[in-house]
């Protein structure tokens, strides 16, 4: 995949949904997306147990890094940085999340690690999915 389909996936916050895991629906987008500051209210969980919250900007550079903070109270918030490194493959993505706020915090950040990297890991693998969809930069994709 094209360090380019990956960042188009990024700045659909629409998408969002599809690759995050946990989030079930998109409620709202803000026009700015992902500018800084800018929002994505979405839901989380199954009927009827859904959370409404949001997940805010707090860094995009329009190249190779978003960092966002979600919220998903009453469990908490985290801090999430996505970064894209193009090589000779296509590029590389990775992704680094952490409790910032709320019961999350109280839990060890080793035992959080464990937790999240099976999350972490299918939300990566999504965002691929999605990416290998959308096909090169030039707008076409894979049948």
């Amino acid at each position: 995949m094209s360090p380019e389909s990956v960042l188009a996936i990024l700045e659909d916050g629409w998408s969002y949904a599809a690759w995050v895991v946990g989030a079930s629906r998109i409620r709202s987008v803000d026009p700015a997306w992902p500018a800084a500051g800018s929002t994505i209210h979405h839901s989380a969980g199954a009927w009827p147990l859904v959370i409404n919250d949001k997940t805010v900007s707090r860094r995009w550079d329009g190249e190779s890094r978003l960092e966002l903070q979600a919220r998903g109270w009453p469990l908490g918030e985290a801090r999430i940085r996505i970064e894209v490194v193009p090589d000779a493959d296509g590029c590389t993505v990775s992704m680094a999340e952490d409790a910032v706020r709320g019961p999350g915090t109280l839990v060890p950040q080793a035992l959080r690690q464990l937790l999240l990297i099976p999350r972490n890991r299918e939300t990566l693998d999504r965002l691929a999915l999605l990416a290998e969809g959308r096909g090169d930069a030039t707008g076409s994709s894979h049948p």
